[in-house]
């Protein structure tokens, strides 16, 4: 195993390359870019346009910007966000908590109860609970992102039990530990539902199909004619078969953890990296985007690792040479 993760983390250095450079291309095939909307500003001299151009090598070839990127890359520098007026680095850094907090929440809010979820289904086949779950999910995966965040917003307006937006609330700093873990909690519950809820549908159904898989195989029959109780039968050998495709799911939802949910950080106001990086694409930021890029590949070749590493702890069978 230890060779297979240093072979993997030899393999994702040419595979990074080729994600910053495909995107660092298609950025530059864009029409335009981000001084242009300078140049209609009256208030700002070409030749400061031309300054911040040559300064970071902006007026070269696509390919020797990329490779004037990389050297800083190297470095440990990200550049510098024109549309922010800072680097790259500390509008990362400044967001990344937050982005953290949200989408952790929504993972534990997603994962805990999906796959109790779909067990329960699953062992429940065509059951009014089943049946119930199921129409459920079904409302879950239709339901959009944007307007479910609108209708608990304005539920929440209605009863006044959660705030309507925002991190914290307006005296957070004046608050003890546990005022401010409290007051951090109920601003979390309605971007986490929203975020979770369209990936808990999803998740639930697929566990649930995996299980019933599972629970029809020989090898379970086996398993009830020896005289096993039904607890160990499903959640000792079914579960065991039907959890590693989940495991392959969770290691690609990693990728997403520090990326965030730009939509819903945006109506519900949370000062996340998903708006900070909507913006950046919008306004052409090219360094930003690339800096997003970059940790995005990093997670999604980090997350499948992790998912390799979980498939062979939870099941045997399974070697990598």
């Amino acid at each position: 195993m230890t060779a297979y993760i240093i072979r993997r983390l030899l393999i994702a250095i040419p595979l990074l390359l080729a994600i910053t450079f495909m995107a660092f291309m298609v950025v530059h095939l864009a029409p335009g870019n981000y001084f242009d909307s300078l140049r209609m500003n009256p208030q700002i001299s070409e030749e400061t346009i031309r300054k911040y151009e040559s300064r970071y090598h902006l007026d070269k070839h696509p390919i020797i910007q990329y490779g004037y990127w990389l050297r800083n890359l190297v470095c440990l520098d990200l550049g510098y966000s024109f549309a922010l007026m800072s680097p790259v680095t500390d509008v990362i850094k400044k967001r990344l908590f937050n982005t953290f907090i949200l989408s952790l929440s929504a993972m534990l809010f997603t994962w805990l109860i999906a796959i109790p979820l779909g067990i329960f289904c699953a062992v429940h086949q065509n059951r009014i609970s089943d049946r119930f779950f199921s129409a459920l999910s079904f409302i879950g995966l239709s339901i959009p992102n944007f307007f479910f965040a609108l209708l608990l917003l304005y539920l929440a307006s209605l009863t006044g039990l959660l705030p309507l937006g925002g991190m914290r609330g307006a005296g957070y700093e004046g608050l003890s530990t546990p005022g401010k873990f409290l007051d951090l909690f109920r601003h979390l519950i309605i971007p986490t539902i929203v975020i979770g809820t369209s990936a808990l549908a999803g998740l639930q159904r697929i566990m649930r199909g995996n299980m019933l898989e599972a629970l029809r195989a020989q090898y379970i029959t086996t398993a009830r004619a020896k005289g096993l109780t039904e607890h160990r039968v499903i959640y000792i050998h079914a579960l065991r078969n039907a959890i590693n495709p989940m495991i392959t799911i969770f290691g690609y939802s990693l990728s997403g953890l520090l990326s965030g949910a730009a939509l819903t950080e945006i109506i519900t106001g949370w000062p996340g990296l998903g708006s900070v990086m909507l913006q950046a694409v919008r306004s052409q930021d090219l360094f930003l985007v690339m800096g997003s890029m970059l940790m995005g590949g990093v997670l999604l070749i980090g997350g499948n690792l992790v998912a390799d590493i979980l498939l062979t702890w939870s099941d045997p069978r399974i070697q990598y040479k």
